[in-house]
């Protein structure tokens, strides 16, 4: 059985900037994948030679180091991008971040008022609790806004009432936003309000080409990363985790480890640990719930189909969640500049229909809706291809925290093994966030012993940053 001073579980983002940082501090890492490619989430597809990312993926951070880490895997392929999106609502276009003089062009004067009074009412009788995604955002924008920008296309994305999506979720992913900041941003242009953020970084071929450039980087050094392994079980004696076994096409095979750095979902993880945990601990773990995702990519014969890098679809019309256009996110995504790729993102459970339905009624479907919008004619489509990535979101369902929390009190029992990432916590995390925790979690074996559970509350938090950085 093969010896290593540490295996790493999973080449995503977090699991990459793990084993890169290890390779600085003098650890040689084995790294354990279970797909053909590195990147996880965040990888970049490729289909007739259009490059399709899971998701867009932006690079922006107000973290120095991993700023620092991103510039040096990629120098001048790393270019600095004007963001462009915005909400399809009742066949209209609207800017996002919402801009207030925007919105009251569009949704019009009488609309405009009436939802100005629900925020006027909001900040004079907000409610009392903020335990749920509703009550988070209607104090901060108001009920008739809540329910004109975000309810519909949140329970699309979730497949759940807002009411039982936590309110930490709301906090992490749009805090220090609130119709006061955007009317002041509106009449003042006050540079130093918080919103969204206006500019961003992106590898000229797309995300996969960060963690590719990682993974040559590693195995240049004699740092493998092994691809399509599969975790199959984690041997533990007591508080110590002593090997692996990995499943690799027909062959299995057994490593063992001083230590072991994890960032596959936890509800694996706790499956796949022998002898199996406590039985509070199992059923913790199999109340966590993931939202799946299926990426349709179409190629457009239009060179221009609309400016903006993502269209956010609020209209409950469509079953579509969002719009990715990849060309104008880097015009190297496509062979052709006289085409246009798009990714159409729909949001799903592995259990429902939209998982079940074949490549091409997924291809067929995202034609209707992209016709059904007046964004493209179905003639113009020239071929398709359908992406599917399981547990690609964690979710937080009321009540998650109490199940997690059981889940981590057990893991701190076991002494050299750390979890990471977005999955490897049950954290939304966005990239710089998880590669921090895998940089953090080397630091720890050489003795920092920092909370890495912590991580993302302490630094700043991943959408907020100073408007006008594109200057």
């Amino acid at each position: 059985m093969e010896h290593h001073p540490l295996i790493i579980i999973g080449a995503g983002p977090a699991g990459l900037a793990a084993a890169y940082e290890s390779m600085r501090q003098g650890i040689r890492p084995l790294i354990l994948e279970r797909s053909d490619k590195v990147g996880g989430l965040a990888r970049t597809e490729v289909h007739q030679g259009y490059r399709f990312d899971i998701g867009g993926h932006r690079f922006y951070t107000q973290i120095p180091e991993v700023q620092q880490l991103w510039e040096e895997m990629l120098g001048e392929d790393f270019s600095r991008i004007p963001r462009l999106s915005r909400i399809y609502y009742q066949n209209r276009f609207f800017k996002y971040p919402i801009d207030f003089f925007d919105a009251l062009a569009k949704l019009g004067l009488a609309e405009s008022l009436l939802i100005l009074l629900s925020y006027l009412r909001a900040l004079c009788w907000p409610s009392r609790e903020e335990d749920n995604f509703e009550q988070w955002v209607t104090n901060r924008f108001g009920r008739r806004l809540y329910r004109t920008f975000f309810q519909t296309y949140t329970e699309k994305v979730w497949g759940i009432p807002c009411l039982l999506i936590q309110a930490d979720w709301a906090a992490q992913r749009i805090k220090g936003l609130s119709l006061k900041s955007a009317l002041a941003h509106a009449l003042f242009g006050n540079h130093n309000t918080r919103t969204l953020i206006d500019c961003f970084y992106y590898p000229v071929l797309g995300p996969g080409m960060m963690w590719e450039r990682f993974q040559q980087e590693l195995e240049k050094r004699g740092n493998p990363v092994l691809l399509n392994h599969r975790v199959q079980s984690l041997k533990r004696e007591g508080r110590h985790l002593r090997e692996i076994t990995v499943q690799h096409g027909a062959t299995t095979a057994a490593f063992s480890a001083e230590h072991f750095i994890s960032s596959m979902p936890l509800t694996e993880l706790i499956r796949r640990l022998q002898p199996a945990p406590p039985v509070e601990v199992r059923n913790a773990a199999e109340k966590l719930t993931y939202r799946d995702f299926i990426l349709v990519g179409l190629i457009i014969h239009r060179a221009e189909v609309f400016p903006d890098h993502w269209i956010y679809v609020h209209s409950p019309d469509v079953k579509m969640g969002r719009i990715q256009n990849f060309k104008n996110w880097s015009a190297a995504m496509v062979p052709d500049l006289r085409t246009t790729s798009l990714g159409i993102e729909y949001f799903c459970n592995q259990d429902d229909g939209l998982w079940a339905l074949s490549d091409q009624e997924l291809i067929a479907l995202a034609t209707r809706e992209l016709a059904r919008l007046g964004l493209t004619d179905p003639g113009e489509v020239e071929a398709g291809v359908v992406f599917r990535q399981p547990r690609a979101y964690p979710v937080y369902l009321r009540g998650y925290q109490e199940h997690l929390q059981v889940i981590q009190d057990f893991l701190a029992t076991i002494d050299n093994l750390q979890t990471i990432g977005r999955n490897g916590m049950h954290r939304y995390n966005n990239m710089d966030h998880s590669m921090l925790t895998g940089m953090t979690a080397i630091r720890n074996l050489l003795g920092e012993m920092r909370n890495l559970w912590s991580i993302n509350s302490e630094v700043a938090h991943h959408e907020e940053m100073e408007t006008g950085i594109c200057r």
